[in-house]
């Protein structure tokens, strides 16, 4: 875990940054953008993003869910459920599109990979485990794992229990975005390099993925960098990241 006397006045200075460099919201969209932090996360790592894209004219659904205290197939339900009902109940919505930090993108996979929605957008996976990952396997054999990390975090990765390698390629439009920085020797010793530092770049690769880009960024903190706020704008107005 990160240790907070060094990570909550980082972050303490780059919601001060931004707030102090946001320009006038443009003219709102009839799209909404459904925001899932990844695992032991809370909505607060994704409120940057938040404000990014609400100032390009989104509106935003960022859902708060309890990633410790239930299986993927449940938080999916829980989560996914609640972004899309958040979105269509602010009224004049066309289409929904869905942005995700780690877990929150198995979470999308799973929950389409049951259910379909009219006005269905694009989603963007920032550091998602779609292969699994090995440090899920490596690490569960150590003490507080299960407690830390809970039922979900024992699905992410390569074994008999790994949900992301039992789903199909999404039939969605989707991109990814993956880091290639870490922060944590111990679990970035057991994955293949390049790594975040808790999944590796070619483990985040998925079959049918409309692009992909690697940055410069920890697993941590790659939902707050503004090359990746950029990357992410862009794919939902286009579809593409554009040129590297």
């Amino acid at each position: 875990m990160l240790n907070l006397r060094y990570a909550l006045p980082t972050l303490f200075f780059i919601v001060l940054l931004n707030a102090c460099e946001r320009q006038p919201a443009l003219e709102s969209k009839n799209e909404c953008v459904v925001l899932l932090h990844g695992l032991m996360r809370t909505s607060l790592s994704m409120e940057l993003l938040g404000w990014t894209l609400e100032d390009r004219g989104y509106q935003i659904a960022n859902i708060d869910y309890p990633s410790r205290e239930h299986r993927i197939e449940d938080l999916a339900t829980m989560a996914v459920g609640e972004g899309i009902n958040t979105c269509n109940q602010t009224g004049g919505v066309d289409t929904i599109h869905f942005v995700t930090h780690s877990l929150g993108g198995i979470l999308v996979r799973q929950y389409f990979s049951e259910n379909q929605i009219d006005n269905m957008g694009r989603v963007v996976m920032l550091g998602p485990p779609n292969q699994g990952s090995i440090a899920a396997d490596e690490m569960r054999g150590v003490p507080g794992f299960d407690w830390i990390n809970g039922p979900a975090g024992l699905q992410l990765g390569k074994g008999e229990e790994s949900v992301p390698l039992k789903l199909g390629p999404p039939d969605f439009e989707f991109a990814v975005i993956a880091g290639n920085q870490t922060i944590d020797p111990v679990t970035s010793a057991v994955l293949e390099d390049p790594d975040d530092g808790r999944v590796s770049v070619s483990d985040t690769r998925l079959e049918g993925m409309k692009d992909f880009r690697v940055v410069n960024a920890s697993h941590a903190f790659i939902m707050q960098k503004t090359q990746v706020f950029a990357l992410v704008e862009k794919f939902l107005r286009e579809g593409t990241f554009g040129a590297d």
